[in-house]
């Protein structure tokens, strides 16, 4: 059975002589403190009643007031700290002192850690292997820098969070906008956590932490630099040539993403349309293609090719992918090598930019733009669930317009 005492703790007497009173929780010979924001002299206290007896420089009725109000307070404090105590020892077979505190510091008892690993296993039951992924990977930095410790919610307060991100830039090397990913899987836990009512508003500490971002340059091809790029004598039947094509067609067609390019099967291109489910948003977009994406296609279709083969060679037509996992590796593993083919593509036609698969998106926005298509419909075709996503490519095509002015200067 627990003990819970109020005492002066005489090793943190200030300057005045004064000292703290805590509650002291004592549970199998083992101590935990918990402050009552009360201060008094050596002689204002009883320690076997555990009451204040008068208060030093008042008189009175006064003086009777305030330590009535104090003794409330006290009594109240320790009462319900009793009561805590009692409902766990009698719920649970063993509860450890640290266990007592949190719960009479309303603490909640709901483990951070698990609440994130029920999320993850969440994502993976519902096949979003690159969420799941992403998570998995965040919350395994987390518990790397952790050690063996469980983090509950009550744990992570603003200072928790300035401490990890510290050392997600310092120890790790993480640059700003990684450790900002990281940071927001967090948030997004806290978020639904609120909602779910496994923790209450007041103790998301993302209402008093503001997450911080570095702006990226948006790097995307001219006309000229795509015209190189297309005009490049490459190896035909190469997988350099055939990583060429595909980013090529994406630049033509609706700048879709590279997860989306390689899962395209001849189902889905009419001759004159592709029609698809897109990997990222579940959202099914049609694309009318212009004539230079429809010359890329035509490359690759053979007399003897299936509705269910895949126009770009490098997801097996003999492989079964209804396992999200195998799916998502098998995409994994063709862009990062698609994107080192990019750099070597890039620098055979003299271009100086890093250019990954995500910048034909660039690409097709903002040559788009130039050409009047209105933004609403860039941001359809680009899947984005907002047109003002859109609008930063708006703003690269306008910046190149003040450029371009200053020629009469």
């Amino acid at each position: 059975m627990a003990s819970v005492k109020v005492v002066r703790k005489a090793n943190k007497v200030d300057e005045f002589g004064k000292a703290p009173l805590y509650l002291r929780i004592i549970k199998d010979r083992k101590a935990k403190f918990i402050a009552l924001s009360i201060k008094v002299l050596e002689e204002e206290w009883d320690e076997k009643t555990q009451q204040v007896v008068k208060i030093k420089g008042l008189k009175g009725r006064e003086m009777r007031l305030k330590v009535q109000r104090y003794n409330k307070a006290i009594f109240k404090k320790r009462s319900d700290a009793e009561d805590v105590a009692l409902d766990l020892e009698t719920t649970s077979k063993y509860v450890a002192p640290k266990k007592i505190k949190e719960a009479i510091m309303g603490k909640s008892s709901e483990s951070f850690l698990k609440y994130a690993h029920r999320y993850i296993n969440s994502l993976e039951k519902a096949g979003k292997i690159g969420t799941w992924d992403k998570a998995r990977t965040v919350i395994s930095k987390l518990e790397t820098y952790l050690g063996k410790k469980d983090l509950l919610f009550d744990d992570v307060t603003v200072s928790f969070l300035k401490r990890y991100e510290t050392y997600l830039k310092e120890d790790l090397g993480n640059s700003v906008n990684t450790v900002y990913s990281n940071i927001k899987i967090i948030k997004k836990l806290f978020s639904d956590a609120v909602t779910e009512d496994v923790i209450s508003i007041e103790k998301n500490p993302f209402l008093r932490h503001k997450l911080k971002t570095e702006k990226t340059t948006k790097e995307y091809l001219t006309e000229e630099d795509l015209q190189a790029i297309d005009a490049l004598l490459l190896k035909s039947g190469s997988k350099k040539h055939h990583r060429r094509n595909m980013y090529i067609f994406c630049c033509w067609a609706g700048g879709i993403r590279i997860s989306d390019v390689l899962q395209l099967q001849w189902l889905n291109f009419d001759g004159e349309k592709i029609t698809l489910t897109m990997h990222k948003t579940g959202d099914v977009v049609s694309i009318k293609l212009p004539t230079r994406a429809i010359q890329i296609l035509e490359e690759y279709k053979h007399p003897n090719t299936k509705s269910t083969d895949y126009i770009f060679p490098f997801l097996r037509n003999d492989l079964d992918y209804s396992d999200p996992k195998v799916l998502y590796k098998a995409i994994q593993t063709a862009s990062n090598h698609a994107n080192k083919s990019l750099k070597h593509i890039a620098k055979e036609a003299g271009i100086d930019k890093k250019l990954t698969f995500h910048t034909s998106r660039h690409t097709f926005a903002t040559r788009a733009l130039r050409k009047g298509m209105r933004i609403e419909y860039v941001s359809k075709l680009l899947g984005h669930t907002s047109v003002k996503t859109t609008q930063i490519y708006a703003k690269v095509v306008n910046e190149e317009l003040d450029k371009a002015m200053d020629v009469f200067n």
